[in-house]
């Protein structure tokens, strides 16, 4: 029997399953927050620190109890946590590192041949003698590879692009991230940053593929197969249908689902998606600033059928051709996502400033909206080391 799910069961499927669902200021310790990350899969990072950086900010939208310090003793001190690439860069449990083998050899597959080309046949001495000093001595920063001095013997491993090295051999497994230090990754060998229990363990390919299906629909719900590919952006599309045709079919169910504009898509959901959606928590009726890299926003796509939430970062677009600003944050009230704002912690002048709301078009800023934006202000504002929020002129369109 095919399950369906009109437009707002799948936006709150989708918010509960994310992590968006339960008490925002419920007491988390530092187990509560490896739960959390386990749930969600993975934290994208990223360096600009606008307010806070966006690793920060999607767990304090979840749970505004947390704290950055949390994030650093997982995964420096108890190792629970690993960095590496999905869409990008980002915090993965340490569990999931037997599967991720197999991300790493996808990737060398790839990376080698363009490396290659790049620096020559040479190539493998230079990422020898790198491997060579950090067993030797430790780990090491990208600009730990510096030139020498004038006059100072140069060594092999000091070539002119040492910091691409050091990502190759951190994008293929090698390498881990052992801390950052402000942000600039501290690489080390990958078996002194993986607990041995995770580090000797293998997994098949089979098991592998099964893996990545799976625990993308643990997190999605439901999803057809470009959805499921996405999410860990290790699979190609052909690989899940072809998982989803076979065996591992049966263990799903069909789902029909609404999008915001009314059509229906056919999906398959895991198997206990019906009593999640007997189950489901009203999710918190607060204002929450969601960042630019939260998972509920990454998948553009799935973000305006469901949501009918269109989005791009502008970062990269030229100032006179940003129709929002250069980093702007979706707001999300409840199950919609109701507006977005452009704001900043100016730390010389001690304030969150914002420089324009913008409420989504048919929704009304009406006083109670305002005032649970204002609270999650001064949140935010808190959560920056802010002692205030400024709104400059014209921040309301006028």
């Amino acid at each position: 029997m095919t399950l369906h799910l009109d437009n707002s069961t799948a936006r709150r499927v989708l918010l509960h399953l994310q992590g968006l669902s339960g008490r925002p200021d419920r007491a988390l310790s530092d187990d509560g927050l490896l739960d959390l990350i386990q749930q969600l899969g993975l934290v994208q990072m990223d360096s600009i620190s606008h307010v806070e950086r966006a690793h920060h900010m999607i767990l304090h939208a979840r749970n505004t109890t947390y704290r950055p310090k949390q994030l650093s003793r997982i995964a420096e001190k108890s190792r629970g946590l690993f960095e590496h690439w999905t869409h990008d860069a980002s915090f993965l449990p340490t569990q999931f590192f037997p599967s991720w083998r197999h991300r790493f050899a996808r990737d060398a597959a790839r990376l080698e041949a363009r490396f290659a080309g790049w620096q020559g046949d040479g190539f493998r001495d230079h990422l020898r003698a790198l491997l060579d000093r950090v067993a030797e001595h430790g780990p090491l920063r990208s600009r730990d590879l510096a030139p020498p001095p004038a006059g100072e013997p140069r060594g092999m491993w000091q070539w002119h692009d040492g910091k691409t090295a050091l990502e190759y051999l951190w994008r293929t497994g090698v390498l881990g991230i052992t801390r950052r230090e402000g942000f600039q990754k501290v690489y080390d060998l990958m078996e002194n940053c993986i607990p041995a229990q995770h580090f000797d363990a293998r997994v098949d390919e089979d098991t592998f593929i099964d893996w990545c299906c799976d625990s993308a629909l643990a997190r999605l719900g439901f999803g057809q197969t470009g959805d499921i590919a996405r999410y860990w952006d290790h699979l190609r599309p052909a690989e899940v249908a072809a998982r989803l045709a076979g065996t591992g079919g049966d263990r799903l169910i069909p789902v029909r689902v609404e999008g915001i504009d009314g059509s229906v898509r056919e999906m398959v959901g895991r198997p206990d998606l019906a009593e999640i959606v007997a189950n489901l928590p009203e999710p918190p009726r607060r204002v929450r600033v969601l960042s630019p890299f939260d998972p509920i926003i990454r998948d553009r796509k799935r973000l305006s059928w469901l949501f009918g939430f269109d989005y791009r970062i502008e970062i990269y677009v030229p100032a006179e051709q940003r129709q929002w600003g250069y980093y702007v944050f979706p707001l999300l009230e409840s199950e919609r996502i109701v507006g977005r704002i452009d704001m900043r912690a100016d730390r010389k002048n001690d304030r969150l400033e914002v420089r324009r709301l913008w409420w989504e078009p048919k929704l009304r800023g009406g006083a109670g909206r305002f005032r649970r934006l204002e609270a999650e202000l001064e949140r935010q504002a808190r959560f920056a080391g802010v002692s205030s929020v400024h709104w400059l002129p014209g921040a309301f369109g006028d």
